[in-house]
């Protein structure tokens, strides 16, 4: 619908953003510090910093069924339920399976979490930058299109983002994970740190270090002028940390940006479509479906950001048709859709290892020991393309030891206090290559229930992400073996591409027109006042957790758009 005389004037910004989650809070971040007047646009519910985390505080025996989802549940929901993060303690930060249908052509498990602040109330929050060997690798492998910035071009918004957003971790001084903005580390474990140094005696090109996670452990001023304090180790942060102690939309960037002035919120919005105005050759707003009532709105801005998360990007660029672009916004390459990729996590290894039984820890830490990518970094040396990070933790069972035994009374109760032996965990995150066929596209039959045409992802691993995961799992287990642990399991989950929840791609960068939907500057190469900076502008995925990129990239775009409205170019 239009809106006739002044409603249009009360339905226009500055700027438009579509999204509330990592990198849509930057956007509005960075366009509301420069003074835009910036509308948010969420498709979910409204949800408040502290007070609608409504379960961040309470017990296990404060929970129905003590935070495990009940059988029901379970049985109704079957893609979210295999989220890491899902059950009956967090629930209501998830989309449940039936409230947004979309088609499988091949499994693939789709977890959204729709509400102001998106997944940044969920993710796992480790963040590790890009090196030249994951921008240059297209080009240097012969996949995808090669990425028309570098290193150079987004370091200095790396540490932008980080001094923000408050990263712990070490500097570590390896050339393919280069070094973060940094608050302290959290410490390793004796047994992590045993295997740590049996790695570094065995090997040459593997370096264990403990992981960089999105955890303030020494909240430095602008943390503090926030409103954020220090973590405390509870490992409750899918729940809303209370303290804002874990980086999220909702503690961090968009009250930054409410203090401006300069920011509305509007949730239950539905983004349908950006509108394309032929005459002047850019987008004019967009329009949005009520979640709630249906009810149909426009919005009106000279900028616009796209910060949906990946699908529900390539959904609205897809659904977004006009004259000029009769199969999509910016869609002149036909490339929009395709080239999905996302994280090969098939790979599990369990271990136990003995001794160190004198030895315990404190606290539960946020993050594990992790390894860069040691694969095919400055050669090729294998029989698949590119690399995997790995992540290891050590831990001695307690209370569950009581599963099984004998006893009661207070004898029975100290031996439940009595920690058990040692076991090691070790996983993979390996980079999948970007193919056309791996792509999404819109049914044109079935719509949602917002009358947007459903999403059909047809997604898949290849022979590629197979080799990669025995060999992780061979070498996995060689460097577990030579750090002296035992009974050793090695194990394919065979779990769907999706519940990495690392999707990226289908609007891609990209020099060339012909073949990507943006610039180096995340704009579409024809409609420049439309910027698009979630997973969906990733030419490929590296072999590192994609949202600090996500971060940067966004208040990259940000600045530059920016200078061009300032301009008078946009």
């Amino acid at each position: 619908m239009n809106l006739p005389g002044k409603g249009k004037e009360e339905h226009s910004y500055d700027a438009i953003v579509i999204g509330s989650g990592i990198s849509g809070g930057w956007a509005a971040k960075e366009l509301c510090e420069a003074g835009l007047k910036t509308l948010v646009l969420e498709r979910g519910r409204m949800v408040q910093h502290i007070k609608d985390y409504t379960t961040a505080t309470l017990d296990p025996w404060q929970f129905p069924h003590r935070g495990k989802s009940k059988a029901e549940w379970l049985q109704e929901n079957p893609i979210v339920s295999r989220c890491y993060a899902f059950n009956e303690t967090t629930e209501h930060f998830f989309v449940k399976d039936n409230e947004h249908p979309y088609i499988q052509e091949k499994p693939f498990d789709w977890i959204r979490g729709y509400q102001v602040g998106g997944k940044s109330l969920t993710w796992a929050r480790q963040t590790q930058r890009w090196s030249n060997y994951e921008f240059e690798a297209p080009a240097r492998d012969g996949f995808a299109v090669d990425w028309p910035i570098r290193y150079k071009d987004l370091e200095p918004w790396y540490a932008h983002v980080e001094r923000f957003a408050g990263i712990s971790g070490n500097r570590d001084g390896i050339v393919n994970l280069p070094d973060s903005e940094c608050l302290p580390a959290f410490e390793l474990n004796c047994v992590e740190r045993h295997i740590q140094d049996k790695i570094n005696q065995h090997y040459t090109d593997r370096k264990v270090i403990t992981g960089r996670c999105a955890h303030l452990t020494d909240p430095r001023e602008i943390h503090q002028n926030q409103g954020r304090s220090k973590c405390m180790a509870r490992n409750l942060c899918y729940r809303g940390c209370p303290f804002g102690a874990y980086f999220s939309s909702n503690a961090s960037t968009l009250p930054w940006a409410e203090k401006t002035g300069n920011l509305t919120i509007r949730p239950h919005s539905v983004v349908s479509k950006i509108l394309y105005d032929d005459k002047s050759q850019r987008a004019v707003g967009v329009r949005v479906t009520d979640a709630l009532d249906k009810t149909t709105t426009e919005f009106f801005a000279r900028i616009i950001f796209v910060n949906g998360s990946t699908l529900n990007s390539n959904i609205l660029l897809l659904n977004s048709t006009s004259d000029r672009f009769p199969n999509g916004l910016g869609n002149d390459s036909g490339v929009l859709g395709h080239y999905i990729a996302f994280h090969n996590y098939r790979g599990n290894i369990h271990a136990t290892i003995d001794g160190f039984e004198d030895q315990y820890y404190y606290g539960r830490r946020p993050t594990t020991a992790f390894m860069p990518s040691f694969r095919n970094v400055f050669k090729q040396e294998t029989d698949f393309l590119r690399g995997y990070m790995v992540a290891f933790s050590a831990g001695r069972s307690g209370w569950q030891n009581g599963l099984g035994m004998d006893g009661i009374g207070s004898d029975f109760k100290q031996q439940l206090l009595e920690p058990g032996s040692w076991s090691v965990f070790m996983m993979m995150q390996g980079e999948t290559i970007p193919k056309y066929e791996n792509h999404v596209r819109l049914s044109k039959d079935a719509k949602d229930p917002w009358g947007i045409p459903q999403m059909i992802i047809s997604v898949d691993y290849d022979e590629n992400d197979i080799r990669m995961m025995h060999d992780f799992l061979e070498q996995g287990s060689e460097m577990l073996e030579k750090s002296g642990c035992k009974q050793i399991r090695t194990a394919d989950t065979k779990q769907a591409p999706g519940l990495d929840i690392h999707e990226v791609g289908g609007i891609r960068m990209g020099h060339d027109s012909k073949t990507s939907v943006l610039n180096k500057w995340n704009q579409v190469h024809s409609c420049k006042n439309v910027f698009v900076t979630d997973g969906s502008c990733m030419v490929s995925t590296g072999n590192q957790n994609p949202s600090l990129t996500f971060m940067a990239l966004t208040a990259r775009a940000a600045g530059h758009a920016v200078d061009e409205w300032k301009k008078g170019n946009l």
